[in-house]
């Protein structure tokens, strides 16, 4: 098993930024990917970014150039570097890691940014 708690979500005015961490637990040796997902309200979820255990990373186009995940192996933890805010970057981040095609979430966390 795989525990996974985010946090640094809240409310920001367009153009300004947050930085969301994913502290990872349990079972975490040989986690392949971790990614941030979203999803707002009344829409699917989606994929934000992701990065693998070797630290390629992917992101969606929609936030490309102002979105960037990183990780910390030593500390387990997935970081979601989120500038240039916009108005519909709002909705609950989860945190998402996949071991061995199994994949576990964590609870999200609200980002909600003001226009």
């Amino acid at each position: 098993q795989v525990q996974l708690v985010e946090s640094g979500g809240g409310l920001v005015q367009a153009g300004g930024s947050l930085r969301l961490s994913c502290a990872a637990s349990g079972s975490i040796f040989s986690i392949d990917v971790m990614a941030w997902y979203r999803q707002a309200p009344g829409k699917q979820r989606e994929l934000v970014a992701k990065i693998s255990s070797g630290g390629s990373t992917n992101s969606a186009d929609s936030v490309k150039g102002r979105f960037t995940i990183s990780r910390d192996n030593a500390k387990n933890t997935v970081y979601l570097q989120m500038n240039s805010l916009k108005f519909e970057d709002t909705a609950v981040y989860y945190c998402n890691a996949l071991k061995g095609g199994e994949p576990y979430w964590g609870q999200g966390t609200q980002v909600t940014v003001s226009s």
